[in-house]
């Protein structure tokens, strides 16, 4: 091979490896099995919550589900609706669709949130035992279970709607068989709303009454719980910025930015990544520009 050959081999090659950046730079891509949604129904999705599998965080994801357009939260208990999500405070309001309300009244299975969920049960709430048996242990004189305070107005009130009849009250009737309970305080939610173990019919939980508290239609229903986002990285955050969604994939759920366009990406969105974009691809035009004046230095030598 002559000298002007070979010189003429080795531009090539040099050209080559100028034009890509090192191996360590280039982001790994992986077809997307999922594309993440910015909604799910009327419900703005942010992380760590995810509209499907891949998307947000990976412990939030073996809770939550967007089906049938309703975000849905499952526990050991039961599915149940989020209404809304509160992103500025970290707080989300759950509904149980046989919970009562002052409206609508009905016999009720027990709710657990347990302690493997992200999910803790804020001091707002107020849960109200309906149609108790007199037997009931949260009648227990020897204990202080139910409010007797301020939460004899709340009984008053619910026993005062339409909907007691539901459960086979009169409106109006004694709120003896009511108690205002503190599940948090006594063993906590995480152990769980058992209504069998405490004899009663219903339960409703009000976290807020709407700025009327004396008319129970205005009250707020519905469970509220705090959920943690200490784990929001500054990789999540570029991913967002870059108009991604944060997931994750592969067995070992590593993060993944998700992008629009139908790519994951370890880093960003940009481009499909970030190897299109700012400095490196600035490095990557002067090589292409020093290889281009090379190859026709070389070309001349010929």
């Amino acid at each position: 091979m002559s000298t002007i050959n070979y010189l003429f081999s080795s531009s090539i090659l040099i050209i080559l490896s100028l034009s890509l950046p090192p191996s360590h730079a280039i982001p790994s891509i992986i077809p997307l099995n999922t594309t993440c949604h910015d909604k799910c129904g009327s419900i703005p999705i942010k992380f760590p919550f995810g509209s499907g599998f891949g998307c947000g965080n990976p412990r939030f994801s073996r809770y939550i589900k967007c089906t049938s357009g309703e975000l849905r939260l499952s526990t050991a208990s039961g599915v149940y609706t989020i209404s809304s999500i509160d992103y500025t405070t970290s707080t989300a309001v759950i509904k149980d669709p046989f919970m009562s309300t002052c409206s609508s009244m009905q016999n009720s299975g027990s709710f657990t949130m347990d302690d493997t969920t992200p999910f803790s049960v804020t001091a707002d709430n107020m849960f109200v035992l309906l149609g108790c048996s007199t037997t009931s242990p949260v009648f227990d004189p020897m204990a202080d279970f139910c409010d007797t305070g301020s939460g004899r107005n709340v009984c008053r009130g619910l026993y005062s709607c339409k909907g007691v009849s539901g459960i086979g009250l009169d409106p109006d009737g004694s709120v003896s068989t009511c108690c205002v309970y503190d599940p948090i305080r006594f063993g906590g939610v995480q152990v769980g709303l058992d209504l069998p173990k405490l004899q009663c019919s219903s339960y409703s939980a009000v976290y807020g009454f709407g700025g009327s508290e004396g008319d129970p239609m205005k009250w707020e229903y519905g469970i509220m719980v705090k959920y943690n986002v200490s784990d929001y990285s500054d990789a999540c955050k570029n991913c967002e910025e870059s108009g991604g969604f944060c997931g994750y994939s592969g067995l070992g759920e590593a993060f993944s930015c998700k992008c629009p366009n139908g790519v994951n990406t370890t880093v960003n969105c940009y481009g499909r990544g970030s190897l299109w974009s700012g400095t490196r691809r600035e490095g990557i035009q002067t090589a292409l520009t020093n290889g281009g004046m090379l190859l026709t230095w070389m070309i001349a030598l010929l």
